[in-house]
């Protein structure tokens, strides 16, 4: 189970490397241009990414068969949307949100590679999956090792 601060972590990874996308191509492309570059770049770091993933939809009990499908899932716990343009921020907020219930994740971000500050335009948004996590990791007990008084000590 990854903590609070693990996620944090993780954003801030992800964001870096939106960063660095951005930082290479500029802005002004198609958001599939973008999408596949990002995907390497995550990947290029080490992170583990899911593409195109689909959204399980139940309702009343049954399976719904559907087309809905996530822009990318990091490391199994955040999703990432591309934002589209001329989508306003209250439409991605809604849609993270729901996506967020939907998979039950923690954390979800919305990157809108059309600016030239990338870290202006990151939505994140957090679940209540989030809020269930340990904020950090536990620490083992402590070993006390017990000497008698005729043991030496160094």
């Amino acid at each position: 189970m990854k903590t609070q601060a693990e996620i944090n972590d993780l954003s801030y990874k992800i964001v870096g490397c939106a960063i660095e996308v951005n930082r290479n191509l500029g802005c002004g492309l198609p958001e599939s241009i973008y999408e596949e570059c990002f995907l390497e770049e995550l990947r290029a770091n080490g992170l583990k990414v899911d593409y195109q993933k689909k959204v399980p939809i139940t309702y009343r009990g049954k399976e719904l068969f559907h087309n809905l499908k996530l822009d990318l899932l990091v490391e199994d716990c955040i999703i990432v949307e591309i934002r589209k343009n001329g989508e306003n921020q209250v439409t991605c907020k809604s849609r993270m949100s729901t996506y967020l219930k939907l998979m039950k994740k923690p954390k979800g971000m919305v990157i809108n590679f059309n600016c030239e500050n990338i870290t202006s335009q990151v939505i994140a948004l957090l679940s209540e999956e989030f809020a269930k996590l340990p904020k950090r990791p536990e620490l083992p007990p402590l070993q006390y090792d017990t000497f008698s008084r005729n043991d030496e000590i160094f």
